[in-house]
């Protein structure tokens, strides 16, 4: 596998790429992405197999449970993470490595129905707050401790918008390859 295969594997939809003028028609067809996602994804996953949820969606990546359990575990930091940012001044937050978590025994064998009813409790919960935030609020930010890049929410809303296309991606190309779907 040459190396421009495997990175078309590792971002199948490109890296995130937000505008320098993030616009109110933006937020709202991020917010959309992130109403529709649950269910997008449970519908994708529903009737795979255990042998097809352990399968690998690219060379020495993870399997779709670990996927699955991933977004999980990533949207509920992002979900804290804007909680943070609306209560604090410029939190710096806390970072995790995901690819520790997704290691865990949890995510490598549990179930995925339980990932997939956190997505959409953490979703809704989530789409419910953005929905309802100013554009003062909007504007808040949080700090990363490894970039030490400043994150302004609306920023945050399209990279997890990313994220959730990114990862249903990853998904969904592993099950035509494989002529799954």
């Amino acid at each position: 596998m040459t190396d421009l295969e495997l990175e078309k594997l590792k971002y199948p939809i490109g890296k995130f790429d937000c505008p320098n003028n993030i616009s109110q028609s933006n937020i709202e067809d991020w917010i959309f992405i992130l109403e529709q996602f649950p269910k997008r994804l449970e519908n994708l996953v529903k009737n795979l197999s255990n042998e097809q949820l352990d399968t690998v969606y690219r060379p020495n990546g993870w399997t779709v449970r670990q996927v699955v359990h991933h977004v999980s575990d990533s949207h509920h930091h992002s979900y804290t993470r804007f909680k943070w940012a609306l209560t604090e001044d410029k939190p710096v937050i806390k970072a995790y490595y995901e690819d520790r978590w997704a290691d865990l025994e949890d995510s490598r064998t549990a179930p995925i129905d339980m990932s997939i009813q956190h997505i959409k409790a953490i979703h809704f919960k989530l789409v419910y707050l953005l929905k309802q935030l100013s554009e003062h609020d909007l504007n808040k930010s949080f700090i990363h401790p490894e970039t030490k890049k400043q994150v302004v929410l609306k920023e945050n809303i399209g990279m997890y918008a990313w994220h959730s296309n990114h990862h249903y991606a990853h998904i969904e190309n592993l099950l035509k390859r494989n002529g799954w779907i």
